[in-house]
């Protein structure tokens, strides 16, 4: 490609981040949303779902370590492992580095995501073939409802409340996912951003507050979300995400990390003030 191209992921009426394009891998359309990959420069590989930035290749690894470890690391013996969502595959990839994790099952809703990533992605797709990952396509809503099965950890790994993601942010859902965890489970969330969007935080912590006896929301830093200041929530049955968190653990694993580590983890549940103001009474962060 020789032209000067440049995309905008737009948010609102009032900001645009834009990067530039070297290359086109793939356009498509599903019956769930546009879904594209490109090359950038300064970004490497990045995917798209409607317009919207999921993954780059430069800083996925924030994204992705920070929604697995957290909740694998306060787990005891995590052995049974959900994802909802996650089509890029960088989810499941991080949670079966765990020794414990007996097995992965993913649940995408948009098989073309996934088709998608692991043609042009394989940084983040690329463990979507192994045994210890059973890859369902299929609705995770209906997965949560129907399913008998039990989970240690359950990770819902969704783009913003809109499209088929829009399900993924009511009570009934969470009523279905606290029913699927173990006596001890966990559950994170995509939780979107305290600087652009904390009436959707507010929303889905009021909706984990009825179901859950602990919520709390930490956050991580990343290139390419707009407000570069994004969230996970942590709900939980029995454990807290610090005082039930053994650094040990991490350093006893083996485990090498681009972004998440021992101090990092109880960092990340420290929050900005405008952040604990707006969420006052909604999450159990000291």
């Amino acid at each position: 490609m020789h032209s000067d191209l440049w995309l905008e992921e737009k948010f609102s009426d009032f900001l645009g981040l834009r990067f530039k394009v070297e290359n086109v891998l793939f356009s498509g359309k599903s019956e769930f949303q546009t879904v594209d990959v490109v090359e950038t420069k300064g970004h490497g590989k990045m995917l798209l779902n409607d317009g919207l930035v999921m993954v780059t290749e430069r800083d996925e690894f924030a994204y992705h370590d920070m929604i697995a470890h957290v909740p694998l690391f306060v787990h005891p013996n995590p052995k049974n492992v959900l994802v909802i969502g996650g089509g890029d595959g960088g989810t499941a990839r991080e949670v079966i580095r765990h020794s414990s994790v007996v097995q992965c099952t993913m649940v995408e809703i948009d098989a073309m995501v996934v088709d998608a990533c692991k043609q042009h992605i394989p940084q983040t797709a690329k463990e979507l073939e192994n045994p210890k990952v059973n890859l369902i396509i299929g609705d995770g809503v209906k997965f949560v409802k129907e399913t008998t099965e039990k989970f240690d950890v359950i990770i819902v790994d969704s783009t913003d409340p809109i499209g088929p993601a829009q399900p993924l942010f009511g009570e009934e859902f969470y009523q279905d996912v606290f029913n699927c965890l173990t006596e001890d489970g966990i559950v994170v969330s995509q939780g979107e951003s305290s600087w652009y969007a904390m009436d959707i935080q507010q929303s889905l912590l009021k909706v984990l507050n009825k179901v859950f006896p602990q919520s709390y929301l930490y956050s991580f830093s990343n290139l390419t979300y707009p407000g570069g200041l994004w969230s996970f929530t942590f709900a939980s049955k029995r454990y807290h995400p610090i005082n039930d968190f053994q650094a040990q653990r991490v350093s006893d694993s083996g485990l090498e990390f681009d972004y998440y580590n021992q101090q990092l983890h109880s960092a990340a549940f420290a929050l900005p003030s405008f952040a604990k103001k707006g969420l006052k009474g909604l999450i159990d962060n000291d």
